[in-house]
Formats: C-alpha cells, structure tokens, sequence
C-alpha cells in the first residue's frame, strides 16, 4: 500500500493509530501500542521512497514522563524509521512537544477530535463548535506552535474555525473534517479507496469503491476454482512427454 501510495506523488504518509480500527478490528484507537505503531511503520518506510512518513504515538506512550515520551518518540524514529512523529492534544502536552523537538525530533500537532480521548470527548463528536472551545482550540494551536511543532492536523472542526486557527498561525494545518482553508488534507487510505464499510463520516469521499471489487473478484475466484475452469493452460506449467513416461 505504501508503494502505490508513494507512486501517486502524495506528498505525506501518516501511519496513524487508526489502523487499530481499518487494519487490526480495533473499536477505537485506544488499544493500539507502540509495537502495534513500530511493526506498520517498518512496512511503510520500506515500501516508501519519496514521501515523508509520519509516525502516531499512541495511547499512553506521551502521558507518564517527557522523559518516557521522548524515548518513545526515539523509538518511532529509530524501529520504525519515520521521519516525524504525531502526537495528540494541545497546551497540556506542549513541554512535551519541547522536549521531543529539543531532541532533534520533528513533532506534528493534532487538535479538534483527538481519537485517543474519544471517551472523554462523549463520543466522535465534530469540536469547538462553542466559543469558549473554539478559543480554547486556537490558544492550543498557538502553544503548540510556540512548543515547536511543524505542523498541525486540526480534526472534525467548524471550517471557520479551522481557517482561523490557519490565518492565526505560521506552521501548516492538515484538515481532516476541516474544510478547504487548511494548508493540506489528509483521510485514512481505507476510507479514500472505500475499503472499510463499517463507517463512513460525513468529511470521507471515496474515491474508489474496493470493497464491492474485492469481494467480487474473491466470488469469482471461489467460482473458477469450483467449475475447474481456473487454472486454466495458460496459469499451468508442463513437463516433456519424454520425462513423464519415466514416471510409468
């Protein structure tokens, strides 16, 4: 996947902790380990030769210590090979950023709906639709800019909003459920090619519809296979009558 996505010339690839959900069955982001995190990473940076990859810290590797945050953000670095990582939050992790960026490491931002907090946020929930959390939300752009990150992903927020937090600040913002005014846009792959079917939010376009094709295309293999008509001759290999006789 990686390699196909490399090929279209995107120009960044975040191995976020959503494959707990569209790869590993997961019903949140929460049971998602750095483990989980280093063995997709190691994948992805193999098969990817030009774009920047990105690697999510998940639940619980930047809460205990910075000193525990920055090691495991070593870790990404390091065992997975990424060239950044991504954390979640806003001010209350912003001496974590510092830290990880005053170890020479690149931190992305993540702001609005944080997947890791989703129990405490009551549920996927679009945020800062008030505007005291509107505020909130653009002060923690502004810390975690000021903290050292280089670039934020803003998550399920009002498009004013996001186009503010945007003017407001010098670093990019990457949209997801953001509106148009941010710097970028990023959707999980599974979404993009309509390969994960269990939900669909309203920010995803599909721009492909693989699941019906996949599905498809492994009835009519079963089908083939049934009626003998695969492996037909040309998918079969062939010994010299000479050879098969000694066989008798």
């Amino acid at each position: 996947m990686a390699t196909l996505v490399d090929a279209s010339d995107i120009d960044a690839i975040l191995v976020g902790d959503s494959l707990g959900n569209v790869v590993l069955g997961y019903e949140s982001t929460v049971p998602v380990t750095m483990d989980d995190i280093i063995h997709h990473l190691r994948a992805v940076t193999r098969g990817t030769k030009r774009a920047m990859v990105v690697g999510d810290m998940p639940f619980l590797s930047y809460h205990i210590s910075r000193e525990e945050s920055v090691r495991n953000a070593g870790r990404i670095m390091q065992e997975g090979l990424a060239q950044a990582v991504k954390l979640e939050g806003g001010s209350e992790v912003a001496e974590t950023v510092r830290a990880i960026t005053n170890a020479g490491i690149p931190v992305m931002g993540h702001l609005g709906l944080t997947p890791q907090s989703v129990h405490q946020l009551g549920g996927y929930k679009v945020q800062g639709k008030g505007g005291d959390a509107a505020r909130k939300l653009l002060e923690d752009a502004k810390s975690l800019e000021e903290a050292g990150a280089f670039a934020i992903v803003l998550e399920c927020i009002p498009q004013q909003l996001a186009k503010l937090i945007t003017e407001s600040i010098s670093i990019p913002t990457i949209g997801i459920g953001a509106g148009a005014d941010c710097d970028g846009q990023v959707l999980v792959i599974q979404d993009l090619l309509g390969m994960y079917a269990d939900f669909t939010p309203k920010f995803v376009k599909k721009y492909a519809n693989l699941k019906e094709q996949i599905v498809q295309a492994c009835q009519d293999y079963r089908e083939e296979v049934k009626a003998r008509s695969f492996p037909g001759p040309e998918h079969t290999f062939n010994m010299a009558e000479e050879e098969l006789k000694k066989l008798y």
